[in-house]
């Protein structure tokens, strides 16, 4: 059966109604330190591992997430691969080498600060590649997803950080007016916004051709994104089940 196909527009950026900010902080702190236990127990079991993919436009904060949600997991067990424009090597390769080199190995979660996603995105939306190449390159994503997760018992999280026009304009702004954060001021990220409806036409292909869904994290609130993401991972790492070897694996 063919899925509903999602529209970005009619999805909320904003936290739900009715939701108490200090109550829902409080409850991703609990989640965290769960969060934490479960990945030391996948660390030491060696049987599953996880790919989490954030991707969104710049602003929405990825970096936040990951300080914010990750800092009560073993840092043996995380990796954490940020993707750029792709050097010269990383050209010369196909388009899922860099990442391929990246994923996960059993015991251990790797986060993808943007992904092989950006390879549809950024280059379909600026018409560095055709979109025969592009229907191309989705059926490649799929087929490595699938591969990750039935040859690799290896979840694959993808979360798309929903975020409204009107506060990327207040994150980007705050990248030039706070000096704390004007290490992370690019002039390309304004040039970028200017093409909002071309970026979202894209992701939102991206969402419905993926055979492995997607949640769409609102982050206009921080809070709540970090309350989402951390319940997410949660519910699908306690449903593996896992537990400690009572010996050490060989």
């Amino acid at each position: 059966m063919k899925k509903n196909k999602i529209q970005l527009a009619d999805i909320p950026t904003t936290a739900p109604a009715g939701l108490e900010k200090k109550d829902l902080k409080d409850e991703t702190e609990r989640l965290v330190e769960r969060l934490g236990e479960l990945q030391h127990i996948m660390y030491a079991q060696g049987k599953y591992s996880v790919l989490i993919i954030l991707q969104g436009m710049d602003g929405s904060g990825k970096d936040g997430a990951v300080r914010n949600v990750f800092h009560g997991c073993t840092i043996a067990g995380l990796d954490l691969a940020s993707f750029k424009k792709p050097t010269e090597e990383e050209f010369a390769h196909d388009f899922l080498w860099r990442s391929h080199k990246w994923v996960p190995q059993k015991g251990m979660m790797t986060i993808f600060n943007r992904s092989h996603y950006e390879d549809i995105l950024i280059q379909r939306v600026h018409n560095w590649i055709t979109e025969d190449r592009v229907k191309k390159r989705m059926a490649a994503i799929n087929a490595f997803e699938e591969l990750l997760e039935f040859d690799n018992n290896t979840l694959v999280i993808k979360f798309y950080m929903h975020i409204s026009k009107e506060e990327q304009e207040i994150q980007l702004q705050q990248r030039r007016d706070d000096p704390t954060k004007f290490w992370k001021h690019n002039d390309g990220d304004w040039e970028e916004r200017k093409l909002w409806d071309k970026y979202m036409e894209a992701y939102e292909y991206a969402i419905n051709e993926s055979d492995i869904p997607w949640y769409i994290c609102p982050v206009d609130n921080r809070w709540y994104r970090d309350y989402f993401i951390a319940k997410t991972l949660v519910e699908r790492l306690e449903a593996l089940n896992m537990s400690l070897p009572a010996v050490k694996p060989q």
